[in-house]
């Protein structure tokens, strides 16, 4: 089954009469049509039996078409009411609208009142699970994009550590591997973190002119994306001799990420994975300084569903691929994250980035 006619089958047992689905990621999960459509109205509208379509700002047309959707393609002009386009394409399927399921946590309030103003009798149910059920079990298709990923993402960290010198700024380094990634012709899955010493302290710290020196803890965290899937990997390396309170750091956050790891296999849930990272930490005397869960969902997005912390009972099932991704932040002595992209398999887990995870120590 392709993942419309899963779709449709859902919407079949639901007894739902329409999808409306409006998240960019997932309206290229759907269609395969990739796009930022900024405030203008872009989604796939799914129905039970009637052909599916899909609706995009008029310019984006003949993307749509080449990306390989083979339905229905409407775009709308900016001099149009994009919702009126849309009851205008509905009202030619024929199907009466009693039931819509929605994005709730994507739909804003504004866009759902003009459903609302033209489908008044309607009830809408929320969409949101059944898409996360669905992207949450990558397909070997899908795995085979993600090794590459973070194939590059292995490449990317390799090049920042080729880069460290004494007096370069964090930007300077930051600059060097986004550069190598867009000369092979890819893309970075979000903004490039490169912190250096006390900085590296800082979980979502800013890159600046923060030069770097002997001594330091360079923290970087970086994702690359391959035909619309991203990695995400994070690395610590050492500029010189670093002292033993560093190495203490550094040795808890990659003993839990190691782990967490090993318990990773079908049957366990997410919280157990958390759990097992933040008791290590914890035993090192850290555990006040482990501030963050322990990972997140990725494939199409960065962060997609689940979330791996100590709250979620979710149990992992062959085929789900998250990051664990432990940390220390200390700022008067160093931060230290690990991150790396897993695979639950069918009896245990595979590790899709490779780069070492001994402690680097650069000597420059």
């Amino acid at each position: 089954m392709t993942k419309l006619e899963l779709l449709q089958t859902y919407l079949k047992e639901q007894q739902l009469d329409a999808a409306f689905i409006t998240t960019p990621d997932n309206v290229f999960y759907f269609s395969g049509f990739h796009s930022n459509p900024h405030e203008r109205l872009l989604g796939v509208m799914v129905f039970q039996e009637a052909e599916p379509f899909l609706i995009c700002p008029q310019m984006e047309v003949p993307d749509a078409v080449a990306a390989g959707w083979s339905f229905e393609v409407v775009g709308h002009l900016d001099t149009e009411n994009a919702w009126d386009v849309v009851a205008k394409t509905m009202a030619k399927r024929q199907v009466k609208i009693a039931t819509m399921a929605i994005e709730k946590t994507h739909l804003t309030v504004e866009r759902l009142e003009e459903l609302v103003a033209r489908y008044p009798d309607a009830e809408f149910a929320r969409l949101d699970d059944q898409i996360n059920a669905m992207r949450v079990i990558k397909s070997e298709e899908e795995l085979v994009k993600m090794r590459k990923a973070a194939e590059l993402a292995d490449y990317a960290i390799q090049v920042g550590c080729d880069a460290i010198a004494e007096g370069k700024t964090e930007m300077d380094v930051l600059n060097e591997i986004e550069s190598a990634i867009k000369a092979k012709g890819y893309a970075m899955s979000f903004e490039t973190m490169v912190l250096a010493g006390e900085k590296s302290a800082s979980p979502h710290g800013t890159p600046g002119d923060r030069k770097i020196k002997r001594g330091d803890m360079i923290l970087f965290d970086l994702g690359v994306i391959y035909e619309g899937y991203c990695s995400d990997i994070t690395r610590t390396v050492a500029f010189g001799e670093i002292n033993e309170a560093q190495r203490d750091i550094y040795n808890a956050v990659r003993k839990a990420n190691e782990d967490a790891i090993a318990a990773v296999k079908p049957g366990v849930t997410a919280a157990t994975l958390d759990q097992i990272a933040r008791d290590v930490i914890t035993k090192a005397g850290y555990g006040d300084y482990f501030t963050h869960r322990l990972g997140h969902g990725l494939g199409i997005s960065v962060h997609e569903f689940p979330s791996i912390n100590g709250a979620n009972d979710l149990v992992l099932t062959e085929g789900m691929v998250f990051t664990i991704e432990p940390g220390v932040y200390k700022s008067d002595v160093t931060g230290v994250r690990i991150e790396d992209d897993v695979v639950v398999t069918k009896d245990g887990v595979e590790v899709l980035t490779t780069f070492t995870k001994e402690l680097v120590i650069i000597e420059g």
